[in-house]
């Protein structure tokens, strides 16, 4: 997996009174997001896991993977959206966390992603530079 980047670039995602601050990964994804700041979207669950459109538009990278670590930080190029999974998902097989195809991992979270659990269908979700 690629390292954070080396200027500490940070996001926070924001969904009510929960906010998640992330460390940018350096990779193509990455890029595209930090110039795409501010994003604004309608959070979308699907099991332990909370995805939402961006106007990114990147291809899959080499290293794309659909199962990934609570703290990842994925972009599904299925969707063009953000997907934060912090537990099972429907196909799940036990407790891994498995997004729907294969995604870009393009950050880390620094705070814990299970605070995402309190995020519901149709809060607005917003990305913007920490």
């Amino acid at each position: 997996m690629a390292k954070p980047d080396a200027s500490m670039r940070q996001v926070i995602i924001r969904a009510g009174k929960t906010a998640l601050r992330v460390a940018l990964l350096d990779t193509p994804t990455a890029d595209a997001i930090w110039t795409a700041l501010p994003i604004s979207a309608t959070a979308r669950t699907w099991g332990n896991e909370v995805y939402f459109e961006t106007p990114v538009h990147v291809a899959r990278e080499p290293g794309a993977k659909d199962v990934v670590a609570a703290g990842e930080i994925a972009y599904w190029p299925d969707g063009d959206a953000i997907a934060i999974g912090f537990g099972p998902t429907p196909i799940s097989r036990g407790d891994e966390i498995r997004l729907a195809s294969p995604c870009n991992i393009w950050g880390q979270a620094i705070d814990d992603v299970t605070a995402m659990k309190t995020v519901a269908a149709g809060a607005r979700i917003t990305v913007e530079k920490a």
